[in-house]
């Protein structure tokens, strides 16, 4: 049972999943990943129920991902641009910062610019992103993997869903209407951006959040995930459609196309204006050159699982 899971088992089942996905990286590099992803209060993990402890673990394993992907390898340098074009992304903010700025004395400032000046607050001013820098450095003292650590930890920080929105939202727009009613500019040059250094700031912000809705954060990393999944479907879907193309011609692409929107054979015929076994040759056409060809190269599972799963439904 999950709740019978102890912290020893915890940690040897991080220790083991560094050291399949990452064989070549020092015992102590994988080492110091586990220590920061469990953070430094394990009694923590001593209390919680079954549910509690699922919803952590999704969590954790979301963190991971968020290293994975984007910074853990990666020269500092080109992880932090790599953060900033992350946080850039966010639809919902730009909006809001080119809003602001387009109210403010100082109209030239870009998105990129307003996020990095609310990163080097962050650092200065939050209470969590300083405990988070404080234990990084009792994690590691490799300047690489430090990087790593914090920037892989303010993005997932940043992203927390509040009220359906990432946390940097609300940030930025404090940040904003703050340094308006003051008329301060602050742009952070690249030696005043200093996100991993020696020294760490301890002095308490009244602003700071520290809290973490876990159930949000989770529904954050399913929606994440699905739309990781459905760029990566649509991206096999289309190089399949131009595989048959080639091979079978146009008429195969448009089965393909409402076979996947769940048509019938019948169906298909009749808006291919086809006999319906002419289509199911076709179907048969596609389905050899999918899986036995196209499919070897690319997601074999993915276009298998599309193709059996809808004849089955069509056959039920």
């Amino acid at each position: 049972m999950m709740s019978k899971i102890t912290m020893a088992q915890l940690t040897q089942t991080w220790r083991s999943q560094l050291a399949e996905d990452y064989p070549q990286a020092s015992v102590a590099n994988r080492d110091s990943i586990v220590r920061w992803l469990l953070g430094d209060d394990l009694e923590r993990f001593d209390n919680l129920t079954s549910a509690q402890l699922h919803v952590t673990q999704q969590a954790l394993s979301f963190r991971y991902r968020i290293l994975q992907k984007r910074y853990l390898g990666i020269p500092p340098e080109r992880a932090y641009r790599r953060l900033i074009s992350r946080l850039s992304s966010l639809l919902v903010l730009r909006h809001k910062v080119r809003a602001l700025v387009a109210l403010s004395r100082d109209r030239h400032r870009t998105v990129v610019d307003v996020i990095q000046e609310v990163l080097q607050e962050l650092l200065l001013r939050d209470r969590y992103i300083q405990q988070q820098v404080a234990w990084i450095a009792q994690c590691t003292n490799n300047f690489q993997l430090r990087s790593a650590l914090l920037f892989a930890s303010i993005e997932e920080y940043s992203m927390r869903p509040i009220r359906d929105r990432p946390l940097l939202v609300y940030r930025t727009i404090d940040y904003l209407q703050r340094t308006a009613r003051g008329g301060i500019t602050y742009s952070p040059n690249s030696e005043q951006l200093q996100l991993v250094s020696d020294e760490f700031f301890t002095e308490e912000s009244d602003n700071s959040f520290s809290w973490l809705d876990n159930h949000a954060l989770v529904a954050y990393q399913e929606a994440e995930t699905e739309a990781e999944q459905k760029a990566m479907h649509d991206a096999v879907k289309q190089e399949l459609s131009d595989y048959l193309q080639v091979k079978l011609g146009m008429e195969a692409v448009q089965w393909l196309q409402l076979y996947l929107q769940g048509k019938s054979q019948q169906a298909i015929a009749n808006q291919l204006n086809l006999d319906v076994r002419q289509v199911y040759r076709l179907r048969e056409k596609v389905c050899y050159h999918a899986e036995r060809t196209f499919a070897q190269k690319k997601q074999p599972e993915l276009v298998a699982n599309w193709l059996k799963a809808k004849v089955a439904e069509h056959q039920s």
